[in-house]
């Protein structure tokens, strides 16, 4: 392949690119909750968007499901208390049982919707752990197949996602197991 000149910008190269600007949100941290307060915490304001909106999947009593704004995987959700709350060891016993129920929920409705072939679950407590709104607890729900590690994550540091997450969220909430136990809505 011959290289030409690109207009006064050099020389173009032969890679291709996916450009995904949608990340910049997240590098630049929109979003992130700033302080240890409610206010201005993404988590808390979630609950008082329509469905839809806040790309809620199932509401509980004492906490939701949500997509992740910005996802590693198609299907990549999160169990969130409703009570603006940072360490897991804080949840009261109804608490911690609803996000365990509408964590073993989200794996049913992931494995029925999009046929995963297994799971990375879990939280990052504390800055230092990594996780990105330290201030409100919130459990990680990735699904995974077989070979969805390539060259692009590995080399390019792109991930590429092949539905939208209002696409996503009316899948899941479809697929999401009915039990009338935990729900509430707006």
């Amino acid at each position: 392949m011959e290289r030409q000149e690109q207009d006064g910008a050099g020389v173009a190269d032969s890679f291709g690119r996916l450009w995904t600007p949608h990340r910049m949100a997240y590098i630049k941290g929109e979003n992130r909750a700033e302080g240890h307060e409610p206010e201005g915490c993404p988590f808390c304001r979630i609950p008082t968007l329509t469905d839809d909106d806040g790309l809620i999947l199932r509401r509980g009593k004492t906490a939701y499901a949500v997509l992740n704004l910005y996802p590693y995987n198609p299907g990549h959700l999160m169990v969130v208390p409703v009570r603006h709350v940072a360490d897991y060891a804080e949840l009261d016993a109804a608490e911690s049982a609803e996000v365990a129920e509408l964590t073993r929920q989200a794996l049913v409705a992931l494995r029925t919707a999009t046929g995963a072939h297994g799971f990375n679950v879990g939280m990052n407590l504390g800055t230092v752990a990594g996780a990105g709104i330290a201030a409100h607890l919130h459990q990680h729900v990735v699904p995974r197949w077989g070979g969805d590690t390539n060259f692009m994550p590995v080399v390019g540091h792109t991930k590429v996602l092949p539905q939208l997450l209002g696409e996503t969220r009316e899948i899941l909430a479809a697929a999401w197991p009915v039990d009338d136990t935990t729900a509430w809505g707006p």
